[in-house]
């Protein structure tokens, strides 16, 4: 069966960089809203297992898709193919330090529409290691009261500078101090994964306790997918359910 087949698929239209661009974006469930950011190479089948976790438990879940193949299992060739794309993309920062993803604005325009759609306290947003910075630039928006990075690992942490890099611009990295003391932010990585670099370190040093740091054992990477752990589903719900249920 088609993994999507019982999601509703429209279009989302905001500007990116100046221009106007057009993403996919699936939906299904009720309840509060929460954004799902998907990783490389694209909307894989592991992906939307976790859009339904999601759902079971009661939210209104978008999977926007960005980039990639969709609707397939993970494949080391995906990743090969989608990557060489990525690079040349206007949308995505690969190795820039110091700058927003562009994609942001276009991901920011999509929690403001689902928040005026559902109302409420706001809308969750989690990214996932290439995109796992966005739901920090996301949080820039009010919409956003749940963000969740997952294994973030842009700019890819060739040295030191990319490897603390939150793939935010100065007025966003300011916009995520002032933000956190009334909203949160979970971050779950593996603990011996290098793809996150020291970006939790970094956000520690920038809002303090107010970065909730989930750090699993062992070598892994996709916390919510590939390598899904348990205890990482369970905080992103537990996150989730205290931010988004007024």
């Amino acid at each position: 069966m088609d993994a999507l087949e019982t999601w509703t698929r429209s279009e989302h239209t905001a500007d990116v960089d100046g221009s106007p661009t057009t993403h996919p974006v699936w939906r299904k469930g009720s309840g509060p809203g929460v954004v799902v950011v998907h990783e490389v190479p694209g909307l894989t089948t592991g992906v939307i297992a976790f859009g339904e976790e999601l759902v079971e438990a009661g939210y209104t879940v978008l999977l926007p898709h960005l980039f990639g193949p969709v609707g397939r299992p993970f494949g080391g060739g995906d990743v090969l193919r989608t990557l060489p794309r990525l690079c040349v993309s206007r949308e995505f920062t690969m190795l820039a330090t110091g700058v927003t993803t562009p994609v942001a604005g276009w991901l920011r325009s999509l929690a403001r529409e689902l928040h005026a759609e559902l109302g409420g306290p706001g809308v969750g947003a989690l990214g996932m290691c290439f995109t796992g910075g966005f739901a920090l630039a996301m949080m820039v928006d009010e919409s956003v009261v749940a963000p969740v990075v997952c294994q973030p690992s842009v700019p890819f942490p060739v040295g030191g500078r990319r490897a603390a890099d939150l793939n935010l611009s100065p007025a966003d990295t300011e916009a995520v101090r002032r933000r956190a003391s009334g909203c949160q932010v979970l971050g779950i990585r593996y603990a011996a994964d290098p793809a996150v670099g020291t970006r939790f370190d970094t956000l520690t040093s920038l809002i303090g306790d107010d970065f909730v740091r989930v750090e699993l054992p062992g070598k892994g990477h996709s916390t919510v997918t590939e390598q899904r752990s348990q205890v990482a589903v369970d905080a992103v719900l537990e996150f989730f359910g205290e931010r988004l249920r007024a």
